[in-house]
């Protein structure tokens, strides 16, 4: 049906249609270790044990799957994560919830690229010193919502790193909704970000830096207080602010540690405690080993991505993203048939399951 509707439908037949390049895509981000031709020869084998795949087929070169790629674009590969890449916790699964608080996260990554002009042109390379050295490889920017207790990436912006990862993230607020809780670092600041996510009707929580203008101005019960933001412009007249709850803690047994300090927009401690948000603020962590999973375990140890020209590159992230979610689907499938935190699952062995079942 993305197909179709993307316009990607053949008027003649192919060695490649846009179906297959879809399943060769995928295929391809999920044996990311190994060359076009043998994932090809990996994805046939796997579809034809599944009844998918009849007849005689000859594997095609690496080149005739290039330009297939780049025949089949972005758009299929976007409008399939947008249809199938949602939440997927129920309201049983274990680390999902605070109270009635749905919980999610929002973070960004970045992916080396291969070192084409193309690439370079589009995505662009960061610096490595204070001159005007570049890096070795282009890098591409994404930005993502996680929900925590699944690890389930389930809205996503990919763009050039000349793009902030703030500015990102501002396009997939439309995912979030009234009952949610979103968990955010100190790199996602500023006023009008703030406003924005809020005016979703999602909770947040959100870490600033400690150098933050917060003036006190009702002290609580709990040791947080309530205060106001503004604009940065605004910062002196103090206008058109909005209210927050500050949380000021330190880690370590004899608070000597890390200081930390959240702001929110839970203002009552009655509904959740300065202590219990500090603590729930951690959870923020899950969206950290969300991207390594990809990056690292399903991507390999330092992945380049493939493609040589951006539009492929924008392919290949979401193709990623999409058979990310469809194990962490089914690890959470798992954990509820088991009664279990779908944390207790290994994503590394079913990575490994799943390769080996489809071949």
């Amino acid at each position: 049906e993305v197909i179709a509707e993307c316009g990607r439908a053949e008027q003649r037949h192919r060695l490649l249609p846009a179906r297959v390049v879809v399943y060769f895509v995928l295929a391809m981000c999920l044996f990311s270790g190994q060359g076009y031709e043998e994932v090809a020869r990996l994805l046939t084998h796997g579809l034809e044990r599944m009844g998918r795949w009849k007849g005689t087929w000859r594997v095609p070169t690496t080149a005739a799957i290039g330009r297939a790629r780049l025949r089949l674009g972005p758009e299929p590969l976007k409008a399939l994560f947008t249809r199938v890449c949602r939440p997927v916790a129920t309201e049983e699964t274990s680390g999902s919830w605070y109270r009635g608080w749905w919980l999610v996260a929002v973070d960004g990554t970045t992916f080396d690229l291969p070192d084409t002009e193309a690439n370079a042109a589009f995505f662009g390379r960061p610096g490595v010193s204070r001159g005007q050295e570049k890096s070795a490889y282009p890098q591409a920017r994404l930005a993502a919502l996680v929900e925590c207790g699944t690890h389930a990436v389930f809205a996503a912006e990919a763009g050039p790193l000349a793009v902030h990862e703030t500015e990102l993230a501002q396009r997939l607020f439309s995912s979030l909704v009234p009952g949610m809780l979103l968990l955010a670092d100190r790199g996602f600041r500023g006023f009008d970000l703030w406003r924005a996510a809020a005016a979703t009707g999602a909770d947040l929580l959100w870490r600033v830096k400690n150098d933050s203008v917060l003036p006190v101005r009702t002290l609580l019960e709990d040791g947080s207080y309530l205060s106001e933001i503004v604009a940065a412009r605004d910062k002196n007249r103090r206008a058109d602010p909005i209210r927050v709850r500050v949380i000021e803690y330190a880690l370590g047994h004899d608070g000597s540690g890390t200081v930390y300090r959240l702001i929110t927009t839970i203002l009552g401690p009655k509904a959740a405690s300065a202590t219990s948000l500090a603590a729930l603020y951690a959870q923020r962590w899950e969206i950290e080993s969300t991207l390594d999973e990809i990056k690292t375990h399903q991507g390999g140890p330092r992945l380049v991505l493939r493609s040589q020209h951006p539009r492929g590159v924008e392919q290949e992230i979401f193709a990623f993203l999409l058979v990310h979610h469809a194990l962490r689907d089914l690890m959470h499938q798992a954990a509820r048939q088991s009664d279990q935190d779908p944390d207790r699952i290994s994503f590394t062995r079913t990575l490994r399951i799943i390769r080996r079942h489809v071949t």
